[in-house]
């Protein structure tokens, strides 16, 4: 159990920093008035797969986290 709350603690902060690294231009701004529309490229490619993947793997530590504390 000590385990998983540390590994659900890394993960949280792999995510935090991957998602603060990624563009800034991508506010509500750009997405209502148009805005440059391009390809994501190598490390933003790699910055957008790695946030989903933490993401969800965050929600999926959570949940266990949740259900054996109940157990």
């Amino acid at each position: 159990m000590r385990i998983l709350v540390i590994v659900q603690v890394a993960v949280s902060l792999l995510l935090i920093v991957s998602i603060l690294l990624q563009s800034r231009g991508s506010g509500m701004c750009v997405s209502l008035g148009g805005g440059n529309y391009y390809a994501k490229r190598g490390f933003e490619k790699f910055l957008l797969v790695a946030s989903t993947v933490l993401g969800v793997l965050f929600i999926l530590l959570s949940g266990v986290n949740a259900w054996l504390s109940v157990q």
